[in-house]
């Protein structure tokens, strides 16, 4: 029999699926912007975050063990029209967006630490390269390691976030005063910053159906998890305060790469940049493995292009592991070595993965209502309050999601032009290619079934997808 996860495990899975280099850019320009004061913002985005975790673990305890996710959630609540484009947008952009920004950040950090005769971006595009080749034949790179890699990346954080914040670097410590904002009406807005310091705990859904006791294990293990990164990224910016000039870390393109050399001399700098290396190309490599595991399932249930679904002689979908790549790689030569840029792709990337939470936080809602009898292993508590906070609190992050009012309007520009566009494509897609009412929800037990791929054989058979 097959050894279940405990509590440990699932604390581990979620910390390592939150903490990645960007997060750092983040972390460096919330603190460096108004200084040791960010911590509130963090313990705000935090508690906002836990009210999604508690949204997305309900849902799982509705719909166990469908491996589509928000997807599936949205289809029996919503319809296949919001799921398309919370899809596309809210999870393949999203995601592959914020990978091009991690790939961005270890370009930079490459070219800063080696002097090897190599452009700052392409370092970028031979990991892309490298990448998307294992990937093609089938061979999951640093899959042995990866829990090894998450566990150094944090480590050191917790290392070096320590060493600062006692004062025992090896370094200059920097005098400067501990907060430059003194009110919440300064406060507050910063809450959109620190939201990227804790997505992705809800990636530890899918490995539920392994967890002993996954009703209270699950759950808890996710709101453990960010009440540790919360107190890891503090420490951080209390090292920060110690050895990095708020400044130079505010418009630092790798603050983690700034703050290990001031800390710790080369020996930080270098340190820092090969762990976070390592969790760069690890992190790339689960992205595009995943992402075109998802365009292939998606083209499956033919909510995109059939082409997404064809596979080579290794049974790889190589269209989406092609086509995710590239955009990494788009996304990293657009963001190179650009502090200013980096930034400003992280916080739209914070808008897309924010209008998925509200989904999520919709779906309970909605599914509360329609199958109140439905069993439910978890259920969130406080009745529908957690939603409600969860829904005006992240809607407040999206309208203050920047504290430069040009840079939030571009955002809010961009942002809806992309879903626009993906609006316009869903309604013909979903009329004209899937044959569905746009705009009706498709019964659970429908949605439960397309787990099976005998489902789509007989859609096929039936004439009803082509």
């Amino acid at each position: 029999m097959e050894k279940k996860l405990g509590l440990g495990s699932v604390v581990s899975i979620s910390v390592g699926l939150v903490i990645a280099t960007s997060c750092l850019v983040s972390l460096g320009q919330g603190a460096g912007t108004i200084g040791v004061v960010f911590i509130f913002a963090m313990i705000i985005a935090c508690l906002l975050n836990m009210t999604t975790v508690a949204s997305l673990s309900e849902l799982n305890a509705l719909m166990p063990n469908t491996t589509g996710g928000l997807a599936q959630y949205t289809l029996v609540s919503m319809g296949p029209f919001p799921t398309l484009i919370s899809m596309v947008g809210g999870y393949l952009i999203c995601n592959t967006l914020s990978c091009g920004v991690e790939a961005s950040i270890f370009s930079y950090a490459m070219a800063q630490t080696f002097t090897f005769p190599i452009p700052s971006v392409g370092y970028a595009l031979i990991m892309s390269v490298i990448v998307m080749i294992a990937n093609l034949y089938g061979i999951d790179m640093f899959a042995k390691i990866q829990n090894l890699v998450a566990f150094l990346l944090v480590g050191s954080m917790v290392v070096m976030g320590i060493i600062g914040a006692l004062g025992l670097g090896t370094g200059t410590q920097v005098d400067q005063p501990y907060y430059m904002a003194s009110n919440l009406s300064e406060i507050v807005p910063m809450t959109a910053v620190a939201f990227w310091l804790f997505i992705g705990a809800e990636y530890v859904i899918p490995v539920s159906k392994d967890v002993k006791n996954a009703k209270r294990n699950v759950p808890l293990g996710m709101i453990i998890g960010l009440i540790l990164i919360c107190a890891m990224q503090s420490i951080m910016v209390f090292g920060f305060h110690n050895y990095t000039a708020w400044d130079d870390l505010a418009n630092s393109a790798a603050p983690h790469l700034l703050y290990g050399e001031n800390l710790l001399g080369s020996v930080g700098k270098t340190w820092m940049t090969l762990v976070a290396a390592l969790a760069v190309i690890s992190t790339q490599n689960s992205t595009v493995n995943g992402l075109a595991s998802i365009c292939q399932g998606m083209a499956k249930m033919n909510m995109m292009p059939q082409v997404f679904a064809k596979t080579n002689k290794h049974n790889v979908p190589y269209v989406g592991v092609i086509f995710i790549s590239v955009s990494i790689a788009i996304f990293a030569v657009l963001s190179d070595s650009s502090s200013d840029m980096i930034s400003f792709l992280i916080l739209v990337g914070s808008v897309f993965w924010m209008v998925s939470y509200i989904l999520a936080h919709i779906d309970v809602l909605i599914l509360r209502k329609r199958l109140p009898k439905a069993p439910r292993s978890f259920k969130s508590p406080m009745g529908i309050a957690l939603q409600i906070i969860g829904i005006v609190g992240t809607v407040y992050m999206i309208l203050n999601i920047s504290t430069d009012p040009t840079e939030r309007m571009q955002i809010w520009v961009l942002t809806g032009v992309t879903f626009l566009i993906l609006a316009i494509y869903a309604f013909f897609w979903i009329k004209y290619k899937m044959k569905r009412p746009v705009f009706k929800s498709i019964p659970l037990p429908e949605v439960m079934a397309m787990e099976n791929d005998l489902y789509y054989a007989i859609r096929k058979n039936r004439g009803i997808w082509r």
